[in-house]
Parts: C-alpha cells; sequence; structure tokens
C-alpha cells in the first residue's frame, strides 16, 4: 500500500460565521489547504487555522482560488495568465506571511474550486499556475488532480522544476477520463463511510476503480483529499487515517 498523504481543505470560516470542523480534523491529516481570503477566510481565520496546523505538525499549503467570495470560488472566470499569476501571488504571499510570524512557512500550493478545474481542462492556464508557483518558489510542491492520464501535466511540471502532487478524492465519483463527475449529477459525491473508506483503500493499493460508465480507472496519486465539514466527514477521515497508517 502506498502512503498517501490525507489532505483536507480548511481554514473556510469568515469572520463570525464558521465552516467546517477543522480543530476536529487537523490531528487525522497529513497538510491543511488554507484558504487565503478570496474564496473564504479572513487574515484572523488564517491565522488561527495556520496556528493550528502548527500545532499538531500538519503540512501548510496555499489553497488560492478566485476572487469570488459570493460564489465560494465555484465560478469560472476569465482572467488573462498575467492576472491569474498575480493573483496565486498575492494569496500565497499573504498566507506565507502569516506562516512565517508564527515561525512556519508555506510548504506547498493547491488551487480552490474553479481555479482548480479550470487549470485541468486548459492546459494554458496549468501552464501559467505552474510559472506562478515556479516564480514565487520552485521548491514548492503544485497539488492537481490525478487523472488516467498524468503525463501532459508532469511534462509542465518537468519544464518549470516543479514537484506535482497528483491528487485522488476518497468521497467522489470518476468518468472514465479520470475527471470528477459534476456536482450536479445524481451519485456525483459518495455519503456513505464505507464506500468513501472502500475508496480510499482501492486508490492507496494501486487498484483500479469503476469510473461512472462502468470502465475500469487507476489512479495513480500522491495524496487523498478528504473532508471535515460534518461529524461524518470527520469520522470517516479518522477511520481512513487508521486504515492507512502502518501497524
Amino acid at each position: 500500500m502506498s502512503r498517501l498523504l490525507l489532505n483536507c481543505d480548511i481554514g473556510e470560516s469568515f469572520g463570525a460565521w464558521t465552516m467546517g470542523l477543522d480543530a476536529e480534523v487537523m490531528p487525522f491529516i497529513d497538510c491543511a489547504n488554507i484558504a487565503c481570503g478570496f474564496h473564504a477566510g479572513d487574515p484572523s481565520i488564517m491565522r488561527k487555522t495556520v496556528a493550528l496546523a502548527l500545532q499538531h505538525g500538519v503540512q501548510i499549503g496555499a489553497h488560492p482560488a478566485y476572487q469570488d467570495l459570493a460564489g465560494f470560488g465555484r465560478r469560472s472566470m476569465a482572467y488573462a495568465p498575467q492576472e491569474l499569476q498575480d493573483l496565486l501571488h498575492y494569496q500565497i504571499g499573504a498566507l506565507d506571511g502569516i506562516c512565517r510570524a508564527q515561525g512556519g512557512r508555506v510548504s506547498y500550493v493547491k488551487p480552490h474550486g474553479a481555479m482548480y478545474n479550470d487549470m485541468m481542462a486548459k492546459p494554458a492556464q496549468l501552464r501559467a499556475v505552474i510559472q506562478a508557483v515556479a516564480a514565487y518558489d520552485a521548491s514548492l510542491p503544485l497539488m492537481l488532480m490525478a487523472t488516467r492520464d498524468n503525463r501532459a501535466a508532469q511534462a509542465l511540471g518537468d519544464e518549470y522544476g516543479v514537484t506535482l502532487w497528483f491528487e485522488a478524492f476518497a468521497d467522489r465519483a470518476y468518468d472514465n477520463a479520470g475527471h470528477l463527475v459534476s456536482r450536479q449529477l445524481p451519485g456525483a459525491v459518495h455519503h456513505d463511510a464505507q464506500v468513501i473508506l472502500q475508496q480510499a483503500l482501492t486508490i492507496a493499493r494501486g487498484q483500479t476503480l469503476v469510473a461512472s460508465d462502468g470502465s475500469p480507472l487507476l489512479l495513480q496519486a500522491n495524496t487523498l483529499c478528504v473532508h471535515g465539514d460534518n461529524a461524518s466527514s470527520v469520522a470517516a477521515v479518522q477511520r481512513i487515517r487508521q486504515a492507512l497508517t502502518p501497524q
């Protein structure tokens, strides 16, 4: 069984509004994708979430997004490549500054929502994102979606000297290309804890999943995304952590 890093989108509260069970899920994950203020989070939430991650020895990742608080960063927006890089540098730098003030550093980057999906669908946008990471700090890995064929993305990462961490999802259905089934379609999100655990173990063992059309799908991943926004999902993360930890 491969050693999959468990990552979780976190720090997505805003002001007096609370989202997610950050304190409950943090002990079970390896990597915290911390919102940088454009889709969720604010300076105080970022500070508190960084402190929580450092307390538990969890790697801190910048989770930048399109500038879309009202849409939670899930709406595609048109940016020129340089504008996109400016958005990334602004957000990575903000979180990195908050980390440095507490004795930590940002250690990887994972774009959020529509930015993440768009870069997987548009090679020019993925190039712009990789360029932005390389310009900020080429030692920072970029987290992106594992698909049926990772070779084109890997070639771009190699071109700019950026390490890529390919990500799979325990609680999402996949199409035959290895892309996530749209949340608007039935069955796109798994809710049964046993199904989620079994999918996590299947990916970790290097075994094939069943795509939405019934075809076999092999995902070669470095990291597994889990969610901690309710008590059931936190329980699922705990079970995945236990199952993936060598006895």
